[in-house]
């Protein structure tokens, strides 16, 4: 998945709450509504989506995707980008879905 689950794992305590905030990120809608945002040229509301996105990750250790959204979120950051966002984008969404899949593959804890 990209990510670090030792790091995980040392803030959340027990297996169990890292399968639920797993979970959870999977079905948050932030990067629905920073794909949206950027489609309607919303780069205000897509800086705050890449924001909250980048500080999941860095939460649940998914490295890689915390990259690809600090890397977007630098560059919304003043809200008139100049960089290629539908290249930065298609990074991270190529990431995301690396880690929806993981998600989607993991068991329950018992």
């Amino acid at each position: 998945m990209g990510a670090d689950y030792d790091d995980v794992l040392s803030r959340m305590m027990n297996d169990q709450m890292v399968y639920k905030f797993n979970k959870k990120f999977s079905e948050n809608s932030d990067y629905k509504n920073l794909k949206d945002s950027l489609s309607e040229k919303d780069f205000e509301t897509a800086f705050r989506m890449a924001h909250n996105l980048k500080g999941m990750c860095l939460n649940l250790g998914y490295n890689e995707l915390f990259e690809a959204s600090s890397v977007l979120c630098e560059e919304l950051r003043e809200g008139n980008p100049r960089g290629d966002i539908n290249k930065m984008m298609d990074n991270l969404t190529l990431k995301y879905q690396k880690i929806l899949k993981g998600i989607a593959m993991m068991d329950e804890p018992s």
